[in-house]
């Protein structure tokens, strides 16, 4: 396979910090664009705000960038909002480039292409499993505005693209604004510090239905093939582990893990935003004790992420037959995700 040159957008997150070493790894030449330049090992730093339009062209001028993985996005008040700004990000990103000798651009999205926005969110009832074909759901959606610039700059210039479609991601990053594995590792270890209950937060509906998660390493794997196979270029894939389980069952295996007692899941969803409103406090203070290396809670746990997908009141289960027909076989057991993830927090000194 032929390694090109990879502008990772978004290097920082739970998605972009995961591919940037994943493509490292695999021989290619990686450049991670953020706002700020943090070091990655084997990844070549470049500072901007995407919002900016000539920072972003002063970044990016002169890099021979062959392959585009976008990976990044921006949240605002409403979804209004949140089509403008990341619209305009993605736009600057292009002009920036010199997108005539750019190959391939692959774009990551998720699940509200079927659930519908954050303010809408649950209004798509799409049937499960939800399939890449399905419509788009009626109002603003961002995701639909980035796909919608990312079409318009291939036709324009001749690259080819991918778009991939995971489900809650879980994977190793700091400060991510949705990241349900290191939130509930936080959740967890309060709760064994403090001898509160290990409570499901969620709904009866996700304690009892089928679901799905995406491990980082998969999605990485995913949309280097993407990228780099004639025959799966310019097609939306949807990207999940290739199990399904039940929280009621993993919530008992999270608990395990962590040595909590779980009790049955509540009749009515209590939401972690409202359980964890005193957690700052109770964090600064097992960070002293256990010497942990971010007191802040906050750069950590996405309360209000988490409560959004286990609150959820209906099945969100996706299909992944189309991405094992154009080739794409590779599978990550959740549970062994999850656990893999809460051993790097201990190891890397996150949790206790």
């Amino acid at each position: 396979m032929r390694k090109g040159i990879a502008l990772v957008v978004g290097a920082t997150g739970i998605t972009g910090g995961n591919l940037a070493s994943y493509l490292v790894a695999s021989g290619w030449t990686v450049y991670g664009l953020s706002r700020h330049a943090t070091e990655q090992s084997g990844v070549i730093p470049v500072a901007a705000d995407l919002l900016d339009k000539s920072a972003t062209a002063q970044a990016l001028a002169g890099l021979p960038i062959t392959h585009v993985f976008y990976c990044t996005w921006v949240r605002r008040d409403n979804e209004k909002a949140n089509v403008e700004a990341n619209s305009a990000m993605m736009r600057h990103l292009f002009e920036a480039l010199d997108c005539d000798s750019l190959e391939h651009a692959s774009l990551v999205t998720g699940t509200k292409q079927y659930l519908g926005s954050f303010e809408a969110y649950g209004s798509g009832r799409i049937e499960t499993p939800f399939r890449e074909s399905e419509p788009r759901v009626p109002g603003d959606n961002f995701y639909y505005a980035l796909e919608d610039v990312l079409f318009d700059a291939a036709a324009r210039h001749g690259f080819t693209w991918n778009v991939h479609r995971p489900h809650t991601v879980i994977g190793y990053a700091r400060g991510n604004a949705m990241n349900m594995g290191t939130t509930l590792a936080v959740y967890a270890s309060i709760c064994q510090a403090t001898g509160q209950p290990f409570v499901f937060p969620g709904s009866q509906v996700q304690w009892n239905a089928l679901t799905d998660m995406t491990d980082a390493l998969v999605l990485a794997r995913q949309m280097e093939w993407a990228a780099t196979t004639p025959g799966a270029a310019n097609q939306a894939f949807n990207t999940v582990n290739g199990d399904v389980f039940r929280w009621r069952r993993m919530w008992r295996e999270i608990g395990d893990y962590f040595g909590l007692e779980v009790s049955e899941c509540p009749e009515t969803p209590q939401p972690l935003e409202t359980q964890m409103a005193d957690a700052a406090a109770t964090w600064r203070e097992l960070a002293r004790k256990h010497d942990l290396v971010e007191p802040d809670v906050g750069k950590l746990a996405s309360w209000w992420h988490t409560d959004a997908d286990l609150g959820r009141d209906q099945e969100c289960v996706n299909d992944t037959t189309k991405s094992r027909d154009f080739g794409f076989d590779h599978f990550r057991e959740t549970r062994g995700a999850f656990c893999d993830l809460f051993d790097r927090l201990r190891a890397e000194k996150l949790i206790p």
